[in-house]
């Protein structure tokens, strides 16, 4: 199989000299990138979930990816955190504890728990940019207020740093979860 895309030093380009800009192609280099640790550090080598925090909360920025299709298998809403302020505007990024933020880097689906929120899964950031994300009680859960389509350009509610989904998103997640018997990565990028 011809690659499709080159690692040079400022990311991924596409062969053809273009950069990587569509939405779809940035999922598919990240998928790319995550399927390549995942192969190498023995996880999950069908799907992969993946955040684009660079797209507008009102837009579907949560893909879960079939590795094996090369394809988006569904997307979603998901929010983002409001780094302990009423109302976020833009965005902001932290690691430290208490910072109610988001937080970028790769992530390890960990064990699913009934929390606060019902169904929750902890997250284990792999990367130095969420290394606290357990310490943080950074989880993917469910909210009622995150709406099942786009409503953009509005843009949807703000969590307390954790990638929160709507309902019936989180039971189709956990679904593609229990398929799989090695850890799914997450990866939160911008």
């Amino acid at each position: 199989m011809l690659l499709k895309y080159m690692v040079v030093a400022s990311g991924f380009m596409c062969l053809s000299g273009k950069s990587v800009t569509t939405n779809s192609e940035r999922f598919q280099v990240k998928a790319f990138q995550l399927k390549l640790l995942a192969e190498r550090k023995g996880y999950s080598p069908n799907r992969v979930f993946l955040i684009d925090m660079k797209q507008a909360s009102g837009l579907a920025r949560f893909a879960v990816y079939d590795l094996k299709k090369n394809r988006i298998e569904k997307n979603g809403l998901v929010t983002h955190g409001r780094c302990n302020k009423l109302w976020l505007y833009g965005r902001n990024y932290s690691n430290k504890i208490g910072s109610g933020c988001t937080s970028l880097g790769i992530y390890k689906m960990g064990a699913s728990y009934q929390g606060k929120f019902g169904l929750a899964y902890k997250l284990h950031g792999l990367s130095s940019t969420n290394s606290n994300a357990y310490a943080r009680y950074v989880v993917l859960h469910a909210m009622d207020c995150v709406p099942e389509n786009s409503v953009h350009p509005s843009p949807i509610c703000q969590s307390d740093g954790c990638p929160a989904v709507s309902p019936s998103f989180l039971k189709y997640l956990h679904a593609a979860i229990q398929l799989e018997q090695k850890p799914i990565l997450l990866q939160v990028f911008e």
